[in-house]
């Protein structure tokens, strides 16, 4: 009797084919040095069925094991271990199959409420139809990314929870994060692929196509997108604004004083913008100062010579004193515009939408250098958005907001923002924003050069930063990070067992890891063309794109990119190491130092030997965070001070639980930030409302910026009125709907996804 049948792991039977058994051999043969022949396969082939003759019906597990066992016999000792390797290969496949399955039945089914696959990203609703889209697409992508992409070595890791690859599901498509230069973008106007947008030519404009950009380049990249100099940019829109208010105020008041006259109002726009000299008749916030005091005589003697030259009369001598009255109205309406202006882009970036509608972009913008009055103006009305919040009152998310902390520029009593440092500190005191980012800490000064505002550090939101270059400009604007891979250092520390030759082995091991992983996933994206980031590359956005045709390779640009290896739960992993975190011990900290020392020693010597831009990250990540918790927990048990908690201590960061205070905490910290130059922030938590006390709150400020520290924010409690929404600080009455209560919410403000 001879099998007719074979049964499935599914539990149906097909037809028997033996050439299945044929072409499965050769497989496992064709990759060793020595591949059997034709023959070898054909009597291996039909030992295999020699064993299995007499049954009618056989499993598809039983004839593979045949297949093993008739390789050894033979003895192809190599090409068995091939084989079962092969077979291990496809068994694990199957059961990401089923896993993928699952998240699939989840994504569907269950309610972001109760699934920690669809909370994942806080910035994406998985609840509503285009979320639950996007999510099905990430979760096919990682399973095709892990089981047909990755090599072994890097899929172990990441499987096992050594190393956390970021953003698996955009692996094969495109990279991190991009700063936007958008006085770059904007002059000449762009195109978003759908159609040609001018120049902007007000602040309104400015402000709106300032999200437009942000929702495009969203689009073309996986991470956040921030604008580097949003100020200085924003400045222009205002001048833009401020030069049509002032034609059209000397309009009405020449309607007022003789009606239509000799002129066509755009025959009257054309006469009076040709002679009025724009450079000097500029906006000031104080029409009296000296700068408004010239800009009314240069007004005054342009409508001289355009009435003069019109009328033919001395008339204009009835109409000159209308030009400090023309010159208040024209500043008074710009500054209305531009409060206008940001009070919209404070909203539409929390309402924008992009990735088919499923993601609000995650977005933030860097401002507070700009000493213009257009520029502080911009700064001003920018914090007066973020101060009143949005419709109900809701502390606004988006953008995160980064205030840049410059002596000479806002930094002391004297200085001309100094003024605007202050009230950040107010608003922030309130509303958690904005951050702020050191300028003068000597690893970020080395790069500012005074008047440049490419050279002043900016941040992505969460903290990610690029400065330095060894390939071009050294600058924050038109650059990004590729992308980044996290080391979960609790893990090896558990692994060494207190063993630190052991340890520093592992870590050495790890950090290569990371680097050829990463150079791997650039061999993909380096080899896409201009037309796969029809924003990004196609309108000049990333720095050398302009230069590029819509066929070109993007591989030469992505030398200006930032490539970096991260790391998550230094505390712990110093507790597992010797008993103690860096807030309990000076040889705790002077060994946490040591180990985030290392791994920017090694960075800088791939930059060295490479010619790229490495870079060492404290990783921000609360998922992978989570995740290396519960996966550490699962393999070594509860730990003290280790696994015991649901989350790892990101970063450098000494943990929360640990009772410490603000001055200590910022003492301990601010050495990691040097060393961490693809990102880094520090956290102090204020109890109470520093609202009420906002000369505490800047002291505070203060000491971390004295510290050194790069890039750093001030928590407090923001509650939150369940009914209305209203999120802000609330005591006994809710100041949106006045609804009384004896206890409202604490609102938690979500950061960036890993």
């Amino acid at each position: 009797m001879a099998v007719t049948t074979v049964t499935k792991r599914a539990g149906h039977s097909v037809p028997y084919d033996r050439a299945k058994i044929l072409n499965a051999i050769a497989a496992a043969s064709k990759e060793y040095a020595h591949p059997m022949t034709a023959l070898e396969i054909e009597n291996v082939t039909a030992a295999v069925e020699t064993a299995f003759e007499s049954r009618a019906e056989i499993s598809v597990e039983e004839i593979q094991d045949l297949v093993e066992k008739q390789l050894l016999a033979h003895g192809f000792y190599d090409i068995a271990r091939r084989y079962i390797t092969y077979r291990q290969r496809h068994a694990q496949r199957r059961m990401a199959q089923k896993h993928l399955m699952a998240s699939y039945r989840d994504i569907f089914f269950a309610d972001a409420v109760d699934s920690d696959l669809k909370r994942d990203n806080a910035n994406i609703n998985t609840d509503a139809s285009m979320g639950i889209m996007l999510k099905l697409g990430a979760e096919g992508a990682k399973h095709f990314v892990d089981n047909y992409v990755l090599e072994e070595r890097y899929a172990d890791a990441d499987r096992e929870n050594f190393i956390h690859i970021h953003d698996k599901d955009f692996s094969l498509i495109t990279f991190n994060c991009c700063q936007i230069d958008l006085l770059k973008l904007f002059r000449g106007g762009f195109s978003t692929g759908h159609g040609f947008l001018r120049e902007p030519n007000s602040i309104r404009a400015y402000a709106s196509l300032a999200c437009i950009a942000i929702q495009s380049n969203q689009n073309d990249m996986f991470g956040g997108q921030s604008i580097n100099a949003f100020d200085f940019a924003m400045a222009d829109g205002v001048k833009k604004s401020f030069r049509k208010a002032i034609v059209e105020e000397a309009w009405k008041a020449l309607l007022y004083r003789l009606g239509h006259g000799h002129f066509t109002h755009d025959a009257f726009k054309k006469a009076l913008r040709a002679e009025l000299d724009f450079a000097v008749c500029v906006y000031a916030e104080d029409a009296d100062s000296d700068l408004g005091q010239s800009a009314v005589r240069e007004l005054r003697r342009a409508l001289d010579v355009v009435y003069r030259n019109a009328f033919e009369t001395p008339v204009a001598g009835e109409l000159d004193a209308d030009a400090a009255t023309i010159y208040r109205l024209a500043c008074e309406s710009v500054e209305e515009e531009t409060h206008q202006a940001m009070e919209a882009l404070i909203h539409n970036f929390n309402t924008l939408h992009s990735r088919a509608g499923a993601q609000v972009p995650f977005s933030s913008i860097n401002y507070g250098l700009d000493t213009s009055p257009e520029g502080r103006l911009v700064i001003r009305e920018v914090l007066s958005a973020i101060w009143q919040g949005l419709g109900n009152g809701e502390t606004a998310i988006f953008p995160i907001s980064v205030f840049q902390l410059k002596a000479g520029v806002n930094y002391n009593p004297e200085d001309p923002n100094y003024d605007l440092f202050i009230e950040s500190c107010r608003v922030s005191a309130r509303r958690l924003f904005p951050n702020y980012v050191n300028i003068d800490a000597p690893y970020n000064l080395q790069y500012y050069k005074p008047g440049d505002y490419n050279s002043c550090v900016a941040t992505m939101g969460c903290r990610t930063r690029v400065m330095g270059n060894v390939n071009g400009p050294e600058q924050s604007g038109s650059r990004g990070n590729f992308s980044f891979t996290t080391i979960n250092l609790p893990k090896l520390a558990l692994e060494a067992k207190g063993d630190l030759n052991k340890f520093w082995e592992l870590y050495d091991y790890y950090i290569e890891l990371c680097h050829d992983y990463l150079l791997d996933r650039l061999k993909v994206i380096e080899e896409k063309h201009v037309y796969n980031y029809p924003f990004l590359m196609g309108q000049g956005v990333w720095m050398g794109s302009e230069k590029l045709s819509q066929v070109d390779s993007i591989k030469g640009v992505l030398r200006h990119a930032s490539f970096s290896i991260g790391f998550c739960g230094l505390a712990e992993c110093l507790v597992a190491l010797i008993g103690k975190h860096h807030g309990e011990s000076e040889e705790a900290q002077e060994l946490g130092l040591k180990i985030v020392r290392h791994m920017r020693e090694r960075t800088d010597a791939y930059t060295k030997a490479e010619t790229r831009n490495w870079s060492t990250f404290g990783t921000p990540a609360e998922s992978t965070a989570g995740q290396f918790q519960r996966a550490n927990k699962k393999t070594y048990g509860i730990i003290p001070g280790v696994t015991d908690r649901g989350y790892m201590t990101n970063s450098s960061h000494v943990p929360v639980y640990y009772d410490i205070s603000a001055y200590d905490k910022i003492r301990i910290e601010a050495p990691y930030h040097e060393l961490e130059n693809a990102g880094h922030i520090a956290y102090i938590e204020m109890d109470g409302d520093p609202s009420k006390n906002v000369k505490a709150f800047e002291k505070v400020v203060r000491a971390m910026h004295d510290a050194n520290m790069g890039y750093f924010s001030i928590n407090h409690p923001v509650d939150r009125d369940p009914v209305c929404g209203y999120t802000g600080l609330i005591e006994n009455e809710c100041p949106h709907c006045h609804r009384k209560e004896k206890s409202f919410g604490t609102m938690t403000v979500p950061r960036m996804k890993d």
